[in-house]
């Protein structure tokens, strides 16, 4: 049976109880000055998602250097078709919006084999990743839009690879892949965070991140009960990778280069207003979206 996140309702519970008690990313004290136009980095076309749904547009950066399996995957079903018309059948209030299964049941999947976790994937120098804090023994920054922790650059020179242990963090807008108990079980089903929740890092694949449209997510239709499965869902009418719309229907996204001096400053003052309390969830890039308005 495939579950939710691969949870059962009272394991749900649990993880909600362990959920960071600050549930939405104080905004920075400080006044930034405006993006200018080299700080900007273009998503390229076949790493933006564009999900359509009932309540408003989507935006996914797609993240392949971390999850090339599942990444692949979405572009697959997604070029097919396969999410058009699917429900967000389960939604949890301060946690995630989940959908993918064409049973609209939670117990649905795509006829393709199930994938192999990608909990953790390796960074060496060449990864873009932008550090913005070390606590002890580790090192937060942004690999593009996506939150990432992992192991310090000085480890490389101690690793057969040159490569370093990393991974996604569950920061609000972040996409993972639902699957059951076993590890390497996902296969179509996915959520988008609403809210921050660490109790899921390193236990399912994260392949993207939303960065246009969370305030779409968190107005998706969730449900009271503990087991998320909502009533009169709502959908997402059309899901395609941006690179495989006609060049008139394809919306454009450009988010603020973490390796700018701007990103610097928003960074450092999301620290400042959060104090002790700073997480790397407290970063929120600036994103200009432009091209086709939802239809």
């Amino acid at each position: 049976m495939r579950v939710s996140t691969g949870l059962a309702a009272a394991s749900v519970l649990m993880l909600m109880a362990g959920a960071t008690g600050a549930q939405e990313a104080a905004p920075a004290a400080a006044a930034l000055a405006p993006v200018t136009a080299n700080e900007w980095r273009a998503v390229p076309a076949e790493n933006l998602l564009v999900i359509d749904t009932s309540k408003g547009r989507v935006l996914v950066e797609l993240a392949p250097e971390v999850a090339p399996g599942h990444v692949e995957r979405i572009r697959l079903l997604a070029g097919k078709g396969f999410f058009d018309g699917l429900l967000w059948h389960r939604v949890i209030d301060q946690f995630m919006a989940q959908t993918g299964d064409p049973l609209g049941t939670g117990e649905g999947q795509s006829a393709y084999p199930d994938l192999k976790a990608e909990f953790t994937f390796r960074r060496d120098g060449q990864t873009p990743f932008t550090p913005v804090a070390a606590p002890a023994g580790a090192v937060l920054g942004f690999l593009h839009s996506l939150p990432v922790q992992t192991q310090p650059d000085a480890y490389m020179a101690t690793t057969a690879d040159h490569k370093v242990h990393a991974w996604g963090l569950y920061c609000p807008g972040v996409a993972g892949m639902a699957r059951d108990e076993a590890p390497d079980s996902a296969n179509s089903q996915f959520f988008l965070m609403r809210q921050p929740y660490p109790s899921l890092d390193k236990r399912y694949t994260i392949w993207g991140r939303v960065i246009s449209g969370l305030d779409v997510v968190r107005a998706l239709k969730f449900s009271p009960n503990p087991d998320g499965i909502v009533t009169d869902p709502d959908r997402m009418t059309r899901v395609r990778v941006a690179s495989d719309l006609p060049e008139a229907e394809r919306p454009t996204a450009q988010v603020l280069d973490t390796t700018s001096p701007q990103f610097r400053a928003l960074a450092e003052a999301a620290r400042q207003a959060r104090g002790a309390d700073f997480s790397v969830c407290d970063i929120d890039l600036p994103v200009q979206v432009g091209g086709a308005p939802p239809a």
